[in-house]
């Protein structure tokens, strides 16, 4: 059968972009090489029966906030966000914790003689965000909102050890690492800010939520959508040759610069092919799952009550582990970041009992067992955890690329996202998601805005297609 567009890929990007098509009246195919639609959106018994983990992501505060998929029907698919009133507490070795709330007032209260300095950073961007978000989560360009982008701009290009200078207290340096740590590099390389600020502003708009039933229902709710348009999805089918796909007259692969060099490297030209094998992907990292007896027991009260919990104590703790890893090392008190979905969402455990879900970065490719280092940070501000332990699982950066192809020595991302592919992912061209052959695309976290839950790189590659291939010009074209 022919299609309009095949879409390789059934991660969020390459649903987003199968459903823009398929919107604008086109047959489109998507191809999945798992036997299970998702890529990083999957939930799964890896412990115990009746124990629900989240595979790759967990929480997603910018699904929450996509500028595409708010446009979209996904409650009447099957997706419930659960909203925890504290999105992330940081607690310290004392037993006290930073907490980051819905609420910016009683966030920037808590931070006590820091509160005006965080509301002053903070407030614009949560109240420009309608604005910005649909700029944010672009390839680059020049900007509508030029006001508010040059002031976004102004801190969030800083790396996050600078702008931790706006404050005076270890609780709010502490709280602005641990959110900046999300960019996996140092915290002294420019544009970790950006990452940081995103995030806050985000748990004070719509929080930082979990999917009730687990990840896979994002996934799930997206292909409903997608199929009730009459979209085609076919999966077991991993795809290594163009000669394996149908006639299209668009494709778009929601894979990274490697893998698309494989499949379609001979149809390209020497300097986009000279460009993408000089892609950087970036560190990996080391994740667990555990099924736990009851809830973790972290000293400070308000981490009891947070859906996410950054371990990493200081900020100069943070700092220099993940400028370890960036040299290779393997730190042994690595930045942890840890949810606890069970909590919230009784679907993921049986009743009384829990799950818990944490990485940590590490090089890439690093095939070294974290396993007990991430075990004591959690024992360290939650004594008596590993008692609490029933069985665990485990991924290190070759299982989880094996599991996600687009996992490249374990890079989540899809790519390092520092200041020299912050706008040039993959390589430095007008259209980012264009290749140098007609009708082919990429729609992956390695094109604009990069890594996360959002859909939106492959909304913007599938608008290129659109124009380009169809002839078809959307609102914002």
């Amino acid at each position: 059968m022919n299609y309009d567009a095949v879409i390789v890929g059934s991660g969020p990007n390459g649903l987003a972009a199968s459903i823009l098509l398929q919107q604008h009246g086109l047959s489109v195919l998507i191809i999945e090489g798992k036997n299970k639609i998702g890529g990083g959106l999957r939930t799964e018994e890896l412990t115990l029966p009746g124990y629900l983990h989240d595979v790759c992501s967990a929480i997603h505060p910018l699904a929450a906030a996509s500028p595409f998929f708010e446009t979209l029907p996904l409650e009447g698919y099957g997706l419930e966000y659960i909203y925890p009133e504290i999105a992330a507490a940081h607690p310290f070795d004392d037993g006290t914790a930073a907490i980051l709330k819905h609420s910016l007032p009683q966030t920037a209260k808590l931070l006590r003689i820091d509160d005006t300095a965080y509301t002053r950073l903070i407030q614009p961007l949560v109240d420009s965000w309608q604005h910005l978000a649909p700029e944010l989560l672009a390839p680059f360009h020049i900007p509508k909102h030029t006001v508010n982008m040059a002031r976004f701009g102004w801190d969030g290009l800083k790396p996050a050890t600078i702008l931790a200078r706006n404050f005076k207290t270890e609780k709010a340096k502490s709280l602005l690492a641990g959110m900046a740590a999300h960019s996996i590099q140092p915290l002294s390389n420019m544009a970790t800010s950006a990452v940081a600020m995103v995030l806050m502003a985000n748990a004070h708009l719509k929080g930082w939520p979990m999917p009730k039933g687990g990840s896979v229902k994002i996934a799930e709710a997206l292909a409903g959508y997608f199929k009730a348009l009459g979209g085609a999805i076919e999966t077991g089918t991993y795809i290594t040759s163009l000669d394996q796909l149908p006639p299209a007259k668009a494709l778009l692969f929601d894979v990274t610069p490697r893998q698309l060099l494989k499949i379609a490297g001979h149809k390209f030209s020497s300097i986009y092919k000279w460009q993408l094998e000089r892609y950087k992907y970036g560190a990996g990292v080391f994740k667990i799952d555990w099924a736990l007896a009851d809830v973790i027991p972290f000293k400070a009260i308000e981490a009891r009550e947070a859906g996410t919990v950054h371990l990493g104590n200081t900020m100069q703790e943070i700092a220099a582990g993940e400028q370890m890893i960036w040299n290779g090392q393997h730190p042994e008190k690595p930045f942890v970041l840890l949810a606890q979905q069970s909590i919230f969402d009784k679907t993921r455990a049986p009743e009384g009992k829990h799950t818990g879900w944490a990485y940590c970065h590490v090089p890439a490719g690093s095939e070294k067992d974290m396993t007990d280092i991430i075990e004591q940070q959690v024992e360290r501000f939650a004594p008596g955890f590993r008692e609490r332990i029933l069985a665990k699982h485990t991924f290190n950066t070759h299982q989880i690329e094996e599991y996600n192809p687009n996992y490249i020595g374990g890079d989540i991302n899809g790519g390092l996202m520092d200041i020299t592919q912050l706008f040039t992912r993959p390589v430095l061209r007008r259209s980012p998601y264009t290749t140098s052959a007609k009708g082919i695309y990429i729609c992956s976290s390695a094109t604009p805005p990069g890594g996360g839950v959002h859909g939106m790189c492959g909304y913007h590659a599938a608008k290129k297609a659109l124009k380009e291939v169809f002839g078809i010009r959307t609102l914002t074209s």
